[in-house]
């Protein structure tokens, strides 16, 4: 029996959320703790204020996911680009703490939810909207971490996808096996 368009979204979603988190994960663990809260330059967050900008939004988007509007009035947004944490360690669990929001309230969704209407900031959506809007919005500030870890690292940095230079064996190993649906999962725990 096959699953459901509703059903295939849910679970690929989620999927795609958790590579994005694991994606981010990888490039954070290279990094030192003074490294997490160097910033570019003024104009600029650093990791540790994309994290918290990240944590902030999981947390007040999906608490109470179906049930209240998504811009909580506890969310204190202009604080997520200028107070950051003390150290690596208290960051990630901000990140920890907001990604569990998001996958609780995915988990708890059924494929008859993707249609329901939900606001944030008062303005309407259904839930499949939001989610994809959410998975347009984390993959964006996820690329700004590795975009910076890759510059604190240089060239310490250890590639998250195809290293540089090695394209043609890549592909030279991926078209020599079978044919094979590909799963977000791979190489993420």
């Amino acid at each position: 029996m096959s699953a459901s368009i509703e059903q295939n979204f849910l679970e690929s979603s989620t999927k795609l959320f958790r590579y994005y988190k694991a994606l981010g994960e990888k490039a954070i663990a290279q990094l030192k703790d003074d490294q997490v809260l160097q910033k570019p330059n003024d104009a600029s967050n650093s990791i540790a204020l994309i994290v918290h900008h990240l944590s902030g939004n999981m947390l007040s988007r999906f608490t109470d996911f179906l049930t209240s509007d998504g811009e909580k009035p506890w969310r204190n947004r202009e604080a997520e680009f200028d107070e950051s944490y003390p150290d690596k360690k208290s960051m990630m669990e901000a990140w920890d703490k907001g990604w569990k929001s998001l996958f609780d309230a995915l988990e708890s969704l059924k494929p008859g939810d993707l249609s329901k209407l939900i606001y944030i900031r008062n303005e309407g959506q259904t839930v499949m909207e939001a989610i994809q809007r959410q998975l347009a919005h984390y993959p964006h500030h996820v690329g700004q971490i590795l975009y910076q870890a890759k510059i604190l690292k240089g060239d310490e940095f250890k590639s998250l996808s195809i290293p540089k230079g090695t394209s043609s064996d890549f592909n030279k190993d991926k078209f020599s096996h079978e044919k094979a649906r590909k799963h977000f999962t791979d190489g993420v725990k």
